[in-house]
């Protein structure tokens, strides 16, 4: 099993579902750079179950301890290790699950994959607890971004079939995006967002689930990351997000949308603006040839409906080969989309802090 992703900036996630502790080791991080535990805190309690009524009852603080790789407030620049305790497990919840796989989890791949001898304890190292850890070091990747006046805002696009009020990629409201991290629920339409919230409720009373859409912009790239092909930014940023469990769509700027266009309404033509090259639209997401051309980053993650839901579903006895109906316990959230958006801020600030450090080194 290779868990573990990065070129200039190398990060390994550990840990399981129901296990004691989850974490993180991540290699490559700059030293001097200082590192602020609150900031940290805060962006875990974004992503931490239990927080609002439309995640999962499961309460975890996931408060943090960093063991190694920082010293007096800064970073050493030899391997930071995070370490997390799980407080709330339930593996009593998940007893059937090693027979009677749940559908659309990876409870029978990996069995498969493992032959048997995975965790299979809510999910055990494919469960989406894993992405605590991930935010742990996405905060300090931003932290360190900041810096370097880069800067990653999300937000809630879509939830079911209900919309968030639209927004101009090439010059989105930076107020307003900024605005977004400090909003329980992270959308600028309030209206939608109060829709939003109902789709979800709904789906919780009738024991089903949504999905949804992330939209994140990484604002104040400056020209220049990235490589060609398998180096592009699409490329590399793809890789790491489709790690988060529940992502199965990722875009870029006006995504599947240019499909239907024609070039000439679909090409972002250049201008200058104070002697910068900019663009008119952006529809490519600020990025040509897999390299950023200094307009905001747009990237669009589909997140899919939580597969674990209170409905009976059809599954397979994996003992003794014959088709039984399962009904799935435990503590779920009717919608992953909330707490997913903040695992994508920080899979983006952990891809283009590498992006950053392949191209610029470590002074930058």
């Amino acid at each position: 099993m290779v868990s573990s992703w990065g070129t200039h900036l190398k990060m390994t996630i550990f840990g399981e579902s129901h296990g004691p502790k989850i974490g993180a080791v991540v290699d490559g991080l700059p030293p001097g750079e200082k590192v602020d535990l609150a900031e940290i805190q805060a962006f875990l309690q974004r992503r931490a179950p239990g927080n609002f009524p439309w995640s999962t009852t499961r309460r975890e603080a996931d408060t943090f301890t960093i063991v190694s790789g920082v010293y007096r407030g800064r970073t050493t620049g030899t391997p930071l290790c995070v370490l997390m305790d799980n407080t709330d497990a339930r593996p009593q919840d998940y007893a059937e699950q090693k027979r009677l796989p749940r559908p659309s989890h990876a409870d029978y791949t990996g069995r498969i994959r493992y032959q048997g001898a995975n965790d299979p304890r809510g999910g055990g190292h494919f469960s989406g607890r894993l992405t605590a850890p991930l935010c742990a070091v996405g905060a300090v990747c931003r932290q360190i971004l900041s810096r370097r006046g880069i800067t990653i805002a999300a937000r809630i696009a879509q939830i079911g079939e209900v919309c968030d009020e639209p927004v101009d990629l090439a010059r989105p409201d930076l107020e307003k995006l900024h605005s977004l991290e400090h909003r329980q629920f992270p959308v600028l339409g309030h209206s939608q967002g109060r829709e939003m919230i109902a789709v979800m409720e709904a789906a919780r009373a009738e024991g089903d689930s949504v999905g949804g859409i992330v939209q994140a912009f990484v604002l104040g790239v400056p020209p220049g990351l990235g490589d060609p092909i398998f180096g592009g930014v699409e490329s590399r940023l793809a890789s790491l997000l489709y790690g988060i469990p529940a992502v199965k769509g990722v875009s870029f700027g006006a995504g599947f949308d240019v499909c239907t266009l024609k070039g000439s309404e679909n090409n972002d033509s250049f201008y200058l603006e104070e002697g910068q090259v900019r663009t008119c639209t952006n529809n490519d997401g600020g990025l040509n040839g897999g390299i950023t051309n200094g307009m905001p980053v747009v990237v669009n993650v589909g997140i899919k409906p939580t597969p674990s839901i209170a409905l009976p579903q059809q599954s397979v006895d994996l003992e003794t080969l014959s088709e039984e109906t399962l009904v799935i316990t435990g503590r779920h959230d009717p919608c992953i989309v909330p707490r997913a958006l903040v695992a994508v801020e920080a899979g983006l600030a952990a891809a283009f802090l590498d992006l950053y450090l392949g191209t610029f080194g470590l002074k930058g």
